[in-house]
């Protein structure tokens, strides 16, 4: 158990500074160092430098490859190999660390996912299971799967060593940001499960503005901070295939809360005309949910000090062009 800052003690595990830079070292064989951008913020009308992280150039196209390939670097791993539920990014980091480490990958999706999310897994190498209409129906057959077998199960954000990974990309920003013009005023993150935004906020602590950037239908961080502890919430939107989060994770909270991150909470709207500017501005096309943080400088939602230097995290790019808005509907794991 870990002493809390109130004096208090809490079950839940708190990642340090010490643990990321751990992390970083581990991982960095097998995960790309993801460059920055800098553009005016007069370009959207904020007073400000926005600099981005193009996270989405990370191996298998989204910032989760960081946190599976520390998992399974550093944690004992089952002759059975590992398993996940997810038809989304973690399923395909899950994937990309096994075959890194040479390991056999279970992932377990619905048999509604996009068949092109499927064909990424296969091509990974990893074993894939279809079955059932949504994502909890994947998750029951992957428990069921993992009673019978030995198989090792990689959560997609709640636990201290993944969120660990995760944070090795705040960390990077962070020290890039320095390196290269300054340090940064703030980061904003789009927030699903919390494993990125709680990874950037231990790491960062109160050095920096943190904030946490959701859409409408997918605020289990906002509903958490409105409760004072997490709560379920309901899942729906264009954001919903990917921070679609019914609760934000124990860890990732402990980091967010005690760092006093932000929330702020825009419309689909928001992020899809931000993704537009995203494609307009950089010449990027990320998902939905990614494109929180930029939705929340553009609206005015969020506003940051005159003359600030803002980091703005583009953490994936996992779009399936011609995606009917049905299909980005569709609940599935972040």
């Amino acid at each position: 158990m870990t002493q809390g800052d109130n004096g208090g003690v809490t079950d839940t595990p708190k990642v340090t500074p010490d643990d990321i830079d751990r992390a970083a070292a581990a991982i960095a064989p097998h995960v790309r160092h993801t460059p920055l951008i800098e553009v005016p913020g007069s370009t959207i009308g904020v007073d400000a430098t926005l600099v981005f992280k193009l996270e989405f150039l990370q191996v298998t196209g989204a910032f989760k490859a960081r946190g599976a390939c520390h998992y399974v670097a550093t944690q004992p791993i089952s002759d059975a190999g590992v398993i996940a539920a997810s038809g989304g990014n973690h399923g395909a980091a899950v994937a990309y660390a096994a075959r890194e480490f040479g390991h056999e990958a279970h992932i377990f999706v619905p048999t509604t996912a996009n068949p092109s999310k499927v064909e990424r897994l296969v091509n990974l190498g990893a074993h894939v299971h279809s079955i059932g209409e949504t994502y909890g129906d994947a998750k029951d057959a992957a428990s069921t799967y993992l009673a019978d077998h030995s198989a090792t199960s990689i959560e997609a954000f709640d636990d201290p060593v993944v969120m660990a990974g995760a944070g090795t990309c705040g960390r990077e920003f962070d020290l890039d940001a320095r390196a290269n013009g300054g340090e940064l005023d703030a980061m904003l993150l789009a927030v699903g499960g919390g494993g990125l935004a709680g990874g950037a906020a231990a790491w960062c602590g109160d050095s920096m503005r943190i904030v946490g950037c959701e859409t409408v239908g997918t605020a289990s961080f906002a509903a958490a901070v409105e409760a004072g502890h997490p709560v379920d919430v309901p899942i729906s939107g264009v954001a919903a295939d990917h921070l679609g989060a019914r609760r934000i994770g124990e860890v990732p909270w402990r980091a967010l809360n005690e760092s006093g991150t932000e929330s702020v909470v825009v419309t689909d709207a928001d992020v899809t005309e931000a993704q537009a500017r995203l494609w307009r501005l950089l010449r990027v096309l990320v998902e939905p949910g990614v494109a929180a943080p930029f939705a929340a400088l553009m609206t005015g939602r969020w506003v940051p000090e005159p003359g600030s230097r803002i980091g703005v995290m583009l953490c994936g790019a996992n779009v399936v062009v011609g995606a009917s808005s049905g299909e980005h509907a569709r609940e599935t794991p972040v």
